[in-house]
């Protein structure tokens, strides 16, 4: 039997780019992940490991200011996002979503740039794996990060959420 000792709020969001699942525990927003997207298993197995919780569909006063920001965000009228945040997962991983959220809105970073940031510059791969693995999409702005080539890759919500995550950021075109 699995020790569940924590609760996981979660709650959909209906964005302009598709569903988002939020989630929070212990006033911390920990999920904001494309609700449609392949790699939920992963994360929510991660999650409810590490946090030893099971998931409860409600909401919580962290949710519901998740949703307020992104509102604002989608409207074009935020760039910075102030919702406290839970990273759950290895050392290396927070240390690569620690540094998503240094890269600023309307920006972006290859993985490269992003491994050199971190001072690991031939991990490349394990950056792009860690950013693949971030279950915080947009307030750890895994989006803003691009291929070499300055091409959209590997997006956990679908290239087309990013290219118009990216168009919002970069061209001031809200979504709402």
């Amino acid at each position: 039997m699995e020790d569940k000792t924590n609760i996981i709020q979660i709650q959909r969001y209906h964005s302009p780019c598709g569903d988002l699942m939020l989630g929070s525990v212990e006033d911390k927003l920990c999920l904001c992940d494309w609700a449609a997207e392949s790699h939920r298993d992963i994360v929510d197995r991660r999650l409810r490991k590490l946090l030893k919780a099971g998931y409860e569909e409600s909401t919580s006063d962290v949710i519901q200011e998740a949703i307020r920001q992104l509102d604002e965000y989608f409207n074009g009228k935020r760039t910075v996002f102030e919702v406290p945040l839970l990273f759950v997962g290895t050392e290396f991983q927070k240390s690569v979503w620690r540094k998503l959220l240094e890269i600023p809105y309307g920006s972006t970073v290859s993985y490269g740039e992003l491994a050199g940031q971190l001072n690991v510059p031939k991990a490349v791969r394990a950056v792009a794996a860690a950013n693949g693995a971030n279950a915080i999409s947009i307030f750890a702005p895994c989006h803003r990060v691009i291929g070499s080539n300055q091409a959209l890759v590997g997006y956990a919500g679908g290239l087309s959420a990013k290219k118009r995550l990216l168009d919002l950021e970069l061209n001031g075109k809200p979504l709402l």
